[in-house]
């Protein structure tokens, strides 16, 4: 990509952030560190005024659990973050995010507006956990300029990026983005467009298949995960991990690989619709497989 190509990707490119949620708020902070002004766009007052309250704890985590710290004051980089309502807002980034809910109608309609209001220039990255990127940039008028940048959570602690290459993407959609993430000190593991690419391919069925272990009795939660630990070497087992990523968000997940593959493997178990329905979401909301202190 020559010079004149990327300058709109300088380090003081404002970033948006479509969702105020978790993932969110991580994606804004890690851009926020690197030095660039970000967006945070969200229709709700509510996650809005929650996602400052999380963007301060993030800051206050990251200086606690990184080695080095984070050098910029942690008032600095909170006042690089806008909390905006309307999409509108996005006009003037040169890379939009897309943080929404896991369901492809919501992140078709979310990447349609970020279309219509951001500039010929801009990137449109999904933060998708399993959707095919070939089918959320069918929806917009710039195919070549989508692709899915699938950080893992907490986005802000995790150093590394599942980015996926649409059928469609362009060299320099890809290089631009591989660029903007190594700017903020993550590493950027590029893989091909498939349903669920390759983390939640496999690790999906895999967390199904544990919750169903529960479910029938052969052990709890916590002998499951020990399993992995002791026995595999994991550094996390894997209903642990469901909790970190939140169960909601594997539910859908599982959903749509259900629905973009055909294969029953990814049909959810009973246990798993069963936590999110009560609204036991994982760490976030202080229980799933496992129980959290929640302040």
């Amino acid at each position: 990509m020559s010079s004149s190509q990327s300058a709109p990707f300088a380090r003081t490119a404002v970033i948006g952030v479509v969702g105020a949620g978790t993932m969110g708020v991580g994606v804004a902070q890690s851009f926020a560190e690197a030095g660039h002004p970000v967006t945070v766009v969200d229709p709700s007052d509510e996650a809005l005024g929650d996602g400052e309250c999380r963007l301060r704890q993030g800051l206050r985590a990251a200086r606690l659990l990184r080695r080095p710290a984070p050098p910029a004051p942690m008032a600095e980089v909170a006042a690089r973050v806008r909390w905006e309502q309307k999409p509108a807002q996005l006009g003037d980034a040169a890379l939009v995010v897309e943080c929404g809910p896991e369901r492809i109608p919501v992140k078709e309609q979310i990447l349609a507006e970020v279309d219509r209001v951001c500039g010929a220039h801009a990137v449109i990255a999904s933060c998708t956990s399993a959707i095919p990127v070939a089918t959320l940039a069918a929806g917009t008028g710039r195919p070549d300029r989508v692709i899915g940048t699938h950080f893992m959570n907490p986005a802000h602690l995790k150093d590394a990026v599942e980015v996926i290459r649409g059928p469609r993407t362009s060299d320099a959609t890809l290089e631009t983005v591989v660029t903007l993430l190594e700017g903020c000190g993550k590493r950027a593991h590029v893989v091909g467009d498939a349903p669920g690419f390759v983390s939640n391919r496999v690790l999906m069925p895999m967390v199904n298949d544990a919750a169903a272990r529960v479910q029938e009795g052969t052990a709890d939660a916590e002998t499951v995960d020990t399993i992995f630990t002791d026995c595999f070497g994991h550094a996390m087992g894997p209903l642990r991990t469901a909790d970190l990523i939140g169960l909601d968000t594997v539910l859908d997940s599982l959903l749509v690989l259900r629905e973009t593959t055909g294969d029953a493997r990814y049909e959810p178990c009973a246990l798993l619709r069963d936590l999110v329905a009560r609204g036991h979401r994982g760490r976030k909301s202080g229980r799933g497989f496992h129980v959290y202190e929640t302040r």
